[in-house]
């Protein structure tokens, strides 16, 4: 009776159970799941070398690139090589602590990448409004100590995460509907008052999730009053192209982050559970794979370096510090 309370109060490990309802389709999931990774892992790790060894992209706007390819590889490697296990072999189990580390890492990059998004935002408002300003602004210190400013936020708001549920006593099944350990999911296991849980995982996507939001749309909304101002099409049309990369990266995060945070607590009756957990996968896997590629295709100064690279004609230097 003793080791049955224990066990019931602190799981030795958790079950992860996938896509519910979807068994049987889970190696038809694994492949775009998969090259999706893939593309991801290959074009940050090709972003982050760009950035590392070449002259022209030591700048402010690319730093900023780096710390979200840097985040974005961190995001989707703590999620996406375990749902290849679960779908490819079946390696659905998962330790009580090892699933509190993968929690913390999911939320704490989530986060990351929202206030990176936020950084660049305000990187492309001093850029834009304040062109004379900008090196003097936004120099390698002070780059260094938002970053990690903002690193240091994620964990200190996260960290409560990993020890709100180890609280929890659990004493209902052990098997998680989902490729990864979410903090809700987790925590909807116990049969315990799971009020605080929920409270404080709502005011952390504020804390982190609002306020980004908001200085992206403050900064945005003074961007299109300056270049509104400018009275060359061409020096608007230039304006809002050196923005355009980074719009596309706010979509492709935020559009799942919304649809997940809203059909959890609005769609529960409408929504298939397997609906929820493919796009908590997207929310996780999409920034990552589409981030190189956007930044690729829509950044000249990027696109030109992979051209030198692949013609063999590359000018700047090829060796690092």
């Amino acid at each position: 009776m003793l080791m049955l309370n224990k066990t019931e109060l602190n799981p030795a490990s958790f079950i992860l159970n996938g896509v519910p309802g979807l068994e049987d389709m889970h190696i038809w999931i694994s492949f775009p799941f998969c090259s999706m990774y893939v593309v991801a892992v290959v074009g940050n790790c090709g972003l982050l070398y760009l950035i590392r060894y070449e002259d022209s992209l030591h700048k402010p706007m690319y730093y900023f690139l780096a710390m979200l390819s840097l985040t974005d590889l961190v995001m989707c490697s703590s999620t996406i090589p375990k749902a290849l296990c679960i779908f490819w072999f079946q390696l659905k189990k998962i330790g009580f602590d090892e699933c509190l580390v993968q929690m913390f890492f999911i939320h704490t990059f989530t986060g990351m990448e929202s206030g990176v998004l936020m950084l660049m935002a305000l990187d492309r408002y001093v850029a834009i409004c304040y062109p004379l300003r900008y090196s003097t602004i936004l120099t390698n210190p002070a780059i260094a100590k938002v970053g990690l400013v903002t690193f240091l936020r994620g964990v200190l708001l996260i960290i409560p995460f990993t020890f709100l549920t180890k609280r929890l006593p659990y004493c209902r099944s052990n098997i998680i509907h989902h490729t990864y350990c979410d903090h809700m999911s987790v925590a909807k296991l116990s049969c315990g008052n799971v009020k605080i849980n929920a409270v404080y995982g709502l005011m952390v996507a504020l804390l982190i999730g609002g306020f980004d939001i908001l200085c992206i749309t403050i900064s945005y909304t003074m961007i299109l009053r300056a270049v509104v101002s400018l009275s060359s099409a061409d020096a608007r049309q230039k304006a809002f192209s050196t923005c355009t990369a980074h719009i596309c990266a706010i979509v492709f995060s935020y559009s799942p982050a919304f649809f997940s945070f809203f059909s959890h607590r609005f769609g529960n009756h409408t929504i298939p559970p397997s609906c929820h957990i493919i796009v908590a996968n997207i929310y996780v896997l999409l920034p990552p794979t589409m981030n190189p590629v956007v930044y690729g295709v829509k950044t000249k100064q990027i696109r030109d370096c992979v051209i030198s690279i692949i013609s063999g004609s590359k000018g700047t230097k090829s060796h690092g510090i």
